[in-house]
């Protein structure tokens, strides 16, 4: 029989988690679709400049996606310091030192895109494209990062919808700007790749602004100097021991993506296609399984610092579900819509079949995948991020190994089942270290006060 409060308080965690989130998917969402015009409007300027665009973002990307994994480690050291500014602001100065570290890094790499174009072969006539894109998507990269610390700590302090206004405002401008500067409506010329540099930027810009304001007028922080002041060693370097390895989890994730995707290219040009759409849809329905994992940081930060491990375990477990039946939704939706999602993709009719037999591996990818993200959400509130980095390495680094052969001998739907089972290795190893952590916090907690009897 279920514990009638146990009941209550499971759904109380389900709609708290849920609430946080959808503000967060819904920014991602937004994001997506900005980008989407881009590419759109590119592609309509010149096949070259879109090939350019291409180049740059298969750096742009990763990096950003490196940097939001990095300062998501700021996250469990705000929680506890939520209701003292003294504290909490040194979390924040310390996080916007983080996030300028990684920051000029993963700028230095989108800056180099030209060179790494060459050593790449790409060919000349692409990388002559380039002009200044690079360098004003580094600036971009240096924004996002800035603006990734007080991202995390408004979505640990629960004002995620702060996040999604910001987003919202800054996708509005990318997408106005793309049309203006890139599109060239009427009169105005195209600029073409520099116009979407431009767009790019003021997004980046505007978004890290906002929640940089927000940050300071709608929490505890209200009236204090946000600058980053002195750098605190000791304080960096503690955030650093969280996200750090959550960077190079995203980082072996990217790479090891792009060993598939060669893997797959070397079956033929239409299963390079097909595995590219595959990958696209994987990797929209997947926000939605992000959004709900940063929503459960704050809950199990909040729960380990009060040392209650049940109800550390019970936010993972509602994040999970909850999770789960929304990536498993999105995409058995796809599935049963097929005929009119698959030539969203491809105007190529003799490869929609493919696409269409791929959506069933799709679904497995993307519900395991989604399954060991809150798990190593879940690590993050606990500050225990290396076993997340040690699993998805091990995990990944098995695939990447075998991607080849398996690729060579049984095609893309071994490929995907390979990609799969990877995943849930990775969900079991990283559940094993969660479940263990969980018993460390709970051989932590303080004992019981035993009450005296004074009647005696």
């Amino acid at each position: 029989m279920i514990d009638k409060r146990t009941g209550q308080a499971e759904r109380s965690t389900w709609i708290d988690i849920a609430g946080a989130a959808l503000p967060l998917y819904l920014t991602m969402i937004a994001a997506s679709a900005g980008a989407l015009v881009d590419t759109a409007l590119l592609g309509n300027h010149a096949t070259a400049t879109l090939a350019a665009f291409a180049v740059t973002i298969a750096v742009f990307s990763p990096a950003t996606a490196t940097v939001a994994g990095a300062l998501r480690g700021v996250m469990p050291f705000v929680t506890p310091a939520k209701e003292d500014p003294d504290r909490l602001l040194a979390v924040v100065r310390g996080g916007m030192w983080l996030a300028t570290t990684v920051g000029m890094v993963a700028a230095a790499a989108v800056a180099s895109v030209p060179l790494i174009g060459r050593a790449a072969g790409v060919p000349r006539t692409t990388l002559d494209e380039l002009g200044i894109f690079p360098y004003l998507l580094a600036s971009s990269v240096l924004a996002i990062a800035v603006g990734s610390s007080s991202t995390s700590v408004l979505v640990a302090l629960g004002r995620s919808e702060l996040v999604m206004r910001a987003g919202l405002f800054g996708t509005a401008a990318s997408v106005t700007l793309s049309v203006l500067l890139v599109g060239g409506p009427g009169p105005l010329p195209s600029h073409g790749l520099t116009g979407a540099g431009i767009a790019m930027l003021a997004s980046s810009v505007i978004s890290s602004t906002f929640n940089h304001v927000m940050l300071r007028r709608s929490t505890v922080l209200t009236g204090r100097p946000l600058h980053p002041g002195r750098p605190d060693a000791k304080q960096i370097r503690t955030l650093g021991t969280v996200g750090i390895p959550l960077a190079g989890t995203v980082l072996v994730k990217f790479a090891v993506l792009g060993v598939l995707t060669f893997a797959a290219a070397r079956i033929g040009t239409e299963s390079a296609a097909v595995h590219s759409v595959g990958i696209s849809l994987v990797n929209l329905i997947f926000t939605a399984a992000v959004a709900v994992g940063q929503a459960t940081v704050p809950l199990v930060s909040d729960h380990a610092d009060k040392r209650d491990a049940g109800r550390i375990r019970r936010s993972v477990r509602a994040g999970t579900w909850l999770a789960l039946a929304v990536v498993g939704f999105i995409a058995t939706l796809t599935i049963v819509l097929a005929p009119w999602v698959v030539p969203l993709f491809t105007g190529d009719a003799d490869m929609r079949p493919r696409i269409t037999d791929l959506l069933p591996l799709v679904l497995a990818v993307v519900v395991t995948d989604a399954l060991q993200a809150v798990v190593g959400f879940g690590l993050i509130g606990l500050k225990r991020t290396v076993p997340s980095f040690v699993a998805t390495f091990v995990c990944y680094g098995v695939l990447a190994a075998v991607a080849a052969p398996i690729a060579a001998t049984g095609g893309l739907v071994a490929l995907w089942t390979a990609l799969a089972l990877a995943n849930f290795f990775q969900a079991v190893g990283k559940a094993y270290f969660f479940h263990r952590h969980c018993g460390f916090v709970q051989e932590r907690a303080p004992a019981p006060a035993v009450m005296c009897d004074r009647s005696r």
